[in-house]
This record gives structure tokens, sequence and C-alpha cells, in this order.
């Protein structure tokens, strides 16, 4: 599949979208994983008496909610992973390809972890710790699925996104924030359930700017231009925040009647233009930082496992909570304390070795190498299998792996996404079939070099008569 787009990237753009790789988009990645897992080991403010785990949130402290409009980064999530679908979709051969290997690679990951989080709340309770703290991490353990849920849902509207950029250009974007915004007015004078709608429009509207980064859309020379993007976006936010109906945390705190998070609102989008515009005037440091031999190899190492460093960090910290908390009764200090301040690196140093012990064990599911070629499918099975595993992972999302009142739950959820696996899953080539794909590759090698050494010969004559 060839670009056909008006807007051409420049050559710089050309060769990082050749190689399949653009460092600066592999470092937001890779930081906002980082954000991600930080922000929720840090958040939590618990306590244990009396077999009760109690939760509070360290960001609702009075002034915190300002460090949310940083390490709110699911925006640029999605504008990450638009950039590099749009890498990717540019040179697939077939669109059903494409979209079964991209599902599944976002799928596979899940599976040892609802294998061991569907047993482990049952052995925990069996084995007599106590069921209130037990039950919350059953919870929490599933309560980021959302975001795969919705992921998935993005990749498989991936090739009408693509079309309509080169038809419409940025117009799909503002098609997109204003459908965001009418969301935004029925959620608050009709219903607020109405607002769920809004993760068909915000994420996907992010997604679709960083095609136009990948396209090379958003080449701003100059820093003070990126700088003045920053500033409008997060003037937007802030006059959202302060005239509006919107709180001024992006992410949901505890009692509050909204939340920018759950489901998405519209300042979700300025906050995007604000984030970006950061990014974009940290792009010279930042691609300076990436071409280091040991940045270089952090990023390779990240992002075979991005996956599975989402999905386990949770679990992680709830090994660290339930022996520090729950085991030797140790209370989280007063946030923003000197003595949190002290604590914040070990328990943080915990979790990480916790989340390195996982990585180890379950990230050989995320990168294992396939037997073969993807083969094609039917769009009929790809949408099957999106909607099957969107769904399941929206119910763990919300049950968690574990749930008192309905304990068949958690086992249909799951059921769910493994079916949409199932119909996406790669078979296995007949092993005819790939030793006459490893001969063929086998023989084009020497025709290759061939080639290479023959443009040697005739950019050398070139170069003598000119």
């Amino acid at each position: 599949m060839q670009q056909t787009h008006a807007h051409s990237p420049g050559r710089s753009r050309i060769l990082s979208s050749s190689r399949g790789r653009d460092p600066f988009i592999d470092v937001i990645r890779a930081l906002c994983v980082l954000a991600v897992i930080s922000q929720h080991w840090l958040m939590p403010v618990l306590a244990y008496e009396n077999g009760h785990l109690s939760t509070g949130n360290a960001l609702a402290s009075p002034g915190w909610w300002i460090v949310t409009w940083l390490t709110q980064v699911m925006p640029m999530v999605f504008f990450a992973g638009g950039a590099a679908n749009f890498f990717s979709f540019r040179s697939a051969k077939s669109t059903h390809t494409w979209l079964r290997s991209r599902i599944a690679r976002l799928l596979v990951p899940v599976v040892p972890l609802a294998a061991v989080w569907l047993v482990l709340p049952h052995v925990l309770i069996g084995a007599g710790v106590p069921e209130q703290p037990v039950l919350m991490a059953g919870k929490i353990a599933g309560q980021l699925l959302w975001f795969l849920a919705v992921y998935v849902l993005v990749v498989a509207l991936t090739p009408v996104m693509f079309r309509w950029y080169r038809r419409y250009g940025w117009r799909v974007i503002g098609v997109l924030a204003v459908c965001a915004l009418v969301v935004d007015v029925l959620r608050f004078e009709v219903s607020p359930a109405i607002g769920f709608l809004n993760a068909l429009f915000v994420w996907p509207a992010a997604h679709q700017i960083g095609f136009h980064y990948a396209d090379g859309g958003l080449r701003i020379r100059s820093g003070w231009t990126s700088a003045g993007l920053a500033a409008v976006g997060f003037g937007l936010t802030a006059a959202a925040v302060f005239f509006g109906p919107y709180p001024a945390s992006m992410i949901g705190m505890p009692g509050a009647p909204v939340s920018n998070m759950s489901p998405p609102t519209a300042v979700m989008l300025s906050l995007t233009i604000g984030q970006l515009g950061l990014w974009l005037t940290l792009k010279p440091l930042i691609t300076r930082f990436a071409e280091r031999p040991m940045a270089t190899a952090v990023l390779q190492w990240c992002g075979t496992r991005f996956m599975t460093l989402y999905l386990w960090h949770m679990p992680a910290l709830v090994m660290t909570a339930g022996i520090a908390i729950v085991g030797l009764g140790f209370a989280t200090p007063e946030p923003g304390s000197p003595m949190w301040f002290a604590v914040a690196p070990l328990w943080v140093g915990a979790s990480g070795l916790f989340l390195l012990c996982f990585t180890r064990i379950f990230g050989r599911f995320e990168f294992r190498r396939r037997s073969g070629a993807a083969s094609e499918m039917s769009l009929g099975k790809v949408v099957l299998a999106a909607v099957l595993s969107a769904g399941g992972l929206l119910g763990l999302a919300a049950q968690g792996f574990i749930s008192p009142g309905n304990p068949a739950g958690p086992v249909l959820w799951v059921l769910l996404v493994v079916a949409g696996l199932l119909v996406v899953r790669e078979k296995k080539a007949p092993k005819a079939v790939v030793a006459v794909t490893v001969a063929q590759d086998i023989r084009t090698v020497p025709v290759q070099r061939a080639v290479r050494h023959e443009d040697a010969r005739v950019l050398s004559r070139q170069g003598s008569t000119s």
C-alpha cells in the first residue's frame, strides 16, 4: 500500500518511516508508559486495620491537580499509537492481514494475566487472607484493561481512519472534536452515561493527530512555534476548567462528581494539543538522547514489552502493598510530607523489582516470534475478533477478575477475550511451506547483493563522468 496523500514528508521522515521506527515516537511511548506506572504506584494512600484496606489518592492533595496536566499521558499514548500505526499500515500489503496481526499482538499478553488472576484471588482467600483486600486486588488487576479495549477498537478503525485522513485531512479531527463537545453537552444536561460515547471520539482524534505527525503534517521548525502550540493547548484547557463544567484534575478523583478521564471529556483534546506542543518543543533534545547507545538499547527492550509492562505494573503494586501494608502493617505517610518523599523511592523500587520479575516471566508472550508470515483473513472475522475482545476487556475493567455476587462474570469476560484471540490466531505454517519460504529467502540474498554491487558501480561511473 503506497502513500498517495498530497502532503509528502521530508527526507528525514521518509528515511524514518522506511526503517519502520521513529526515535521521537519510541521515546514518547517509553516515557508515557513510565509515567503511567510511576503515577499509579505513587497515587495510592493505603492503610490496613481489622481486615479492611482503606484507600486514598495522593493527587487529591490541595494544589496537586496541576501535576495531572503532565502525568495524564493517555492523549500522548494514543497519539504515539497513531503515528506507529500509520508507519506500519502504510507499508502493509493487506489490510486484513495487518489487522489480524495487530489485534493478535495486543491480545496475547492478556492470556497469562487472566490465567493467573482468575485463580489467585480464590487461592489467597482459601489460604486465610482477608477477603476485602483480595477482592480489591482482583479488581485493580483488571481495571486498566479499559485502555486495551478502546485501543483494540481504534486499531480496528485504522483502515477507515486512514482513508478519511487521505481524503479529508484535518477536517476529520475537527468533526471528532465537535462530536466530543456535543457528547459533553448531552452528558451534563441529559445523562452522565452518554459521556461514554466520547471514547469513540476523543481517543480516535488523538490517534488521528498521530497520522498527521507521521506523514509530516506537524513539521514545526521553530521551538517558539511549538511552545506557542503548547500555550494554546494548555490555555484552552485552563479556560475549560475555570469557566466550564470540567474538574481541574485530568484524572478521576475519589468523590468527585465529574471525571475528565472516565469517561473522557472534550477537554482531553485541548490537553492533547498542549502536551504535543511541549513534546515537539523538546524534540531536538529527545532525538539526540535517543541516539545514545544506552538509550537505544533501553528503547528496544521496552518496545518489545510495552504491553507486558502496562498489564503487570498493577499486580506489582498489589504485591508490594500486600507485603508492606497488609502483612507488615505499614501505612502510607501523609502525601507531600518529608516521610512520604523518603519512603517513595523504596516503594517504587520494591514495585519495580516485582515488575521486572513479572516481565521476565510473562514478557515472552509479547515478543515471541511467529512461525511464518501472517495469512489473509476475512474482514468479518477481524471485526468479530475486535468486538468480542473489546467487550470482554471492558467487562474485566468494570468487574475485575473476581466478583462474589457474580462469580461466573469474570470467566465469561475472559472467554470473550480468548474467543477474539482464537479468531485472529496465527496458525503454524506447514513445515514444507516454511522450508520453501526459507529457501526462497536464501536464494534472494545473492541477488540483493548483486543489485547493490551493480548500483555501486553505476554510481561510481556517474561520479567519474560528472
